[in-house]
């Protein structure tokens, strides 16, 4: 099983629809292809690119792909350079224009695109350096306009672009078509959106440092491609991308444009697919086989639609929602009492099982008691951020809790922080005339290294290691403050994450070994891990996708099948209740020592360096998504309680 097959992004949400496609699909407006994964959508893609070039080759003629860049086209990106290197693929008659560059910005700048598209395709395939044409962010704002007439007559020249590769941002944007551009707008000097900004800030260590322009192509350069690839991975783009497809075409969209373009496919997973008609409500697109999870998906739907708890739905509401399928092979009263049975079933204040009890319409089994649990947690935070009132019950429970904490976080200290820890130490060791002082030498080091600091600097490691030290005696705080001892406090620093700068390397089979010494080690009953899917290509989702093929590789040993996986969400988002297997409810005193818990990490608190588009603390964050999930669970005619932590269970197959 893979992670993009967690109950509501299988297939299960269309596979019995799928007998009239054109019906199935009649809500999309462009044509989408839903593949099991990134890495199989982009195997897809780069098989298309590749044809084209074997082709054209063939009858001595050129290909111009007008490329993109982010974290979207990277495993296109990799295919192409294994097809090159393993399979003899050339690039020699392929000509390139990339979409987009930030301005001002200098080419060889770590987060420029042409450094971008040189690090991760040019140079490791055959491709003509003459071919190639990005733009520029380094030249005269005097020139720009000229720069873009020009770069718009080359396309031309070459004959068009034959494929272009897109992804897209949370604005809806193309390229960097913000929204209000024009339909038929061509090369030009954009402004980026505040949102735009924002979601590159991490890339530049901080909003701050982000070019407030750009240099893109325009949305009439896009729609005059013969064939356009617009790729979307994980759930973070599911609304947009729904928006794109399904949505009545307006320049607040600029992706709707492609709506009016006669060659567009999107390629996608099921988590952006996820809202989507044919997943969010498949139902309204085609007759369903009733499986429990599907009647419990719909149900639910429907008291969001009607504004209804569980039991106050009526043969009348399943009728005027479309859910009349339903009732003619199911009783309406006897669905709703079905399915407020099974999600009264997901609540427990036992998230370690409770002994001595009937566990059969329990979450989690009662015995062993106590368990061995192993709580992964992706940054130093994250294990009380996302499930602190769970942590802290397994402790108040007696389980033997054990926390990995599957990085060091060091770059999110700021310089800040760390020169305030080594001018305490420096005073320290004064006061205590310490013998052969470190630390005086060390904080002159690091306040000249961060006075010339540019924005792509690599951290040497011993300033790396004093922000891993902060971020370790904080989490080891927290843990403490719950009730850990602090044998149980595990710091597996997975090598992926130590390269001193945002750019991470990719995982490997390193990063897999050690997660497998600590599972081996330890041979858990339960363990919990952030089930993030948002990014492909971001820390957690690295993180899960290590633990799921440690996971895989382990399954049929004996501990192993003994091991149930719950999976907990991120700072960033909360599972929908559809999904949920376990609900573990908080009250106002645990709701405190939860935030208290959140607190010792004080690195991360007021202004932290990556706090994504929300500005709101992380305890806040954590505070109001719990509570949210509470409300929701009264709505539904539950038992009333301050605050809820969610988890879905991975089955391992």
């Amino acid at each position: 099983m893979k992670i993009a097959d967690i109950k509501g992004y299988s297939s299960e949400a269309y596979s019995s629809i799928l007998n009239d496609d054109a019906f199935v699909t009649r809500f999309e407006k462009i044509p989408v292809k839903v593949f099991s994964s990134a890495s199989t959508g982009s195997m897809d893609v780069a098989m298309r690119i590749a044809e084209l070039i074997k082709k054209r080759r063939e009858t001595g003629e050129n290909v111009v792909l007008g490329l993109a860049t982010g974290s979207t086209p990277l495993k296109v990106y990799n295919e192409l350079i294994r097809l090159h290197k393993e399979e003899g693929l050339s690039f020699a008659n392929v000509i390139t224009f990339n979409l987009d560059e930030y301005y001002p910005l200098e080419h060889d700048h770590q987060q420029s695109y042409n450094h971008f598209m040189w690090d991760r395709l040019f140079k490791h395939i055959d491709i003509k350096a003459e071919n190639i044409h990005i733009p520029s962010g380094s030249i005269d704002k005097d020139d720009v306009a000229a720069f873009c007439r020009n770069y718009e007559k080359k396309i031309i020249e070459c004959g068009g672009i034959d494929i272009q590769l897109l992804g897209i941002g949370r604005t809806g944007h193309i390229g960097f078509n913000e929204p209000g551009s024009a339909f038929t707008s061509k090369t030009r000097l954009v402004t980026l959106d505040r949102m735009t900004r924002n979601d590159a800030a991490d890339s530049f260590n901080g909003e701050e440092h982000v070019p407030h322009f750009a240099i893109t192509m325009g949305v009439g350069t896009i729609m005059a491609a013969k064939e356009v690839f617009l790729m979307a991975w994980g759930e973070g783009k599911a609304e947009i991308l729904a928006k794109a497809v399904e949505g009545p075409v307006t320049d607040v969209i600029p992706s709707t444009y492609l709506q009016n373009h006669t060659n567009t496919t999107f390629i996608i997973d099921p988590p952006a697919a996820a809202q989507l008609t044919r997943y969010k409500s498949p139902w309204r697109v085609g007759q369903c086989v009733w499986t429990d999870n599907m009647i419990r998906k719909a149900v639910l739907w429907l008291c969001t639609q009607t504004g209804k708890p569980l039991l106050k739905l009526t043969e009348r509401d399943y009728n005027d929602f479309g859910l009349s399928d339903l009732i003619t092979s199911h009783i309406f009263s006897k669905i709703n009492i079905k399915v407020f049975n099974d999600l009264q079933h997901t609540i427990t204040g036992w998230p370690g099982g409770k002994p001595n009890v009937d566990d059969s319409t329990r979450p989690e089994r009662a015995l062993p008691f106590p368990k061995r649990v192993a709580l992964f947690s992706p940054h130093p935070d994250d294990d009380v951020i996302s499930m602190g009132g769970t942590f802290a019950r397994l402790v108040e429970h007696g389980h033997d809790v054990h926390v990995a904490y599957q990085t060091s976080g060091s770059i999110a200290v700021s310089d800040d922080d760390a020169i305030r820890y080594l001018d305490f130490v420096r005073n320290y060791e004064k006061i205590y005339n310490i013998d052969e002082p470190k630390a005086e030498l060390l904080y002159i080091e690091s306040s000249n290294f961060y006075q010339n600091k540019k924005k792509d600097s690599i951290e040497p490691t011993e300033l790396l290691a004093v922000k891993a030290a902060i971020r370790r005696g904080e989490a080891t705080a927290s843990c403490r403050y719950i009730g850990l001892p602090e044998k149980n406090v595990h710091f597996l620093d997975l090598p992926f994450y130590e390269t001193g700068t945002v750019k991470k390397a990719p995982p490997t089979e390193a990063d897999i070994h050690l997660t497998m010494q600590f599972l081996r080690t330890l041979k858990p009953h339960q363990i919990y891990a952030a089930g993030d899917l948002s990014d492909p290509h971001g820390t957690h989702r690295v993180c899960i996708d290590i633990i799921i093929e440690a996971i895989e590789r382990m399954k049929n040993e004996d501990w192993m099948r003994d091991c149930r996986v719950w999976l907990y969400r991120g700072a960033w988002q909360e599972w929908d209740i559809e999904m949920v297997d376990m609900a573990v409810p908080l009250s106002p005193e645990e709701v405190v020592i939860k935030r208290n818990a959140i607190f010792r990490h004080q690195s991360q608190k007021d202004g932290a360096m990556f706090m994504g588009a929300d500005k709101r603390e992380f305890w806040q964050r954590a505070e109001e998504r719990n509570k949210n999930t509470a409300r929701l669970y009264d709505k539904l005619g539950m038992a009333e309680y301050e605050a809820i932590e969610v988890f879905v269970r991975y089955e391992v197959e």
